[in-house]
């Protein structure tokens, strides 16, 4: 077993499909309160992004990156991600699909999408978070580097815990899933 196994036990992405991943994680419930961390600006900036979103299909959002601020404890950003982490980014989406409080899909960068189910079990909510029309293996490394470690930052916040820092949790991910996802 590797150390990033050891860290980050079953937390793994799936390849559920040709050009598409899937990660779960059991967050506290009820519903509503993981629906506001998806929707509502201040607390998904709390552990992915803030911005904007127009929760109706066809609706725009403006998703505002800054890697550093997702946690009051700090780490370096790897050498490939310092200049982007030191900026932060922006992106903008648009929303697909929307049923409160249980399903959001959206676009993603490079004409990919994402989409996020809540699905209550018992006093917790079992969120599945899909990544689909992902153009190559790498997109999916990419990805699931970035997923994994941006839903590890969610179950800290879902529990009221201050997360580690996002480059610490991020750490040896993308190295990770290059050996978990077939190559060819």
């Amino acid at each position: 077993m590797t150390a990033a196994s050891d860290k980050h036990g079953d937390k793994y992405g799936q390849i559920v499909g040709p050009t598409e991943v899937r990660f779960q994680r059991l967050l506290p419930g009820p519903v509503e309160m993981v629906w506001a961390f998806l929707t509502d600006s201040r607390k998904r900036g709390e552990w992915l992004a803030s911005g904007p979103m127009d929760l109706k299909p066809g609706g725009k959002a403006r998703l505002s990156f800054k890697h550093a601020d997702l946690s009051p404890n700090k780490a370096p950003a790897p050498e490939k991600y310092r200049n982007l982490d030191a900026k932060g980014h922006e992106s903008d989406h648009e929303i697909i699909q929307v049923e409160p409080p249980r399903l959001l899909a959206m676009t993603w960068p490079r004409n990919s999408e994402v989409t996020f189910e809540l699905t209550p079990q018992g006093d917790q909510v079992l969120l599945t978070v899909t990544h689909r029309r992902l153009a190559s293996r790498d997109d999916m490394i990419d990805v699931s580097g970035g997923w994994h470690s941006h839903l590890d930052i969610l179950v800290e916040r879902a529990n009221g815990r201050v997360p580690p820092a996002f480059w610490t949790v991020f750490g040896d991910l993308e190295e990770e899933y290059d050996r978990r996802y077939p190559k060819g």
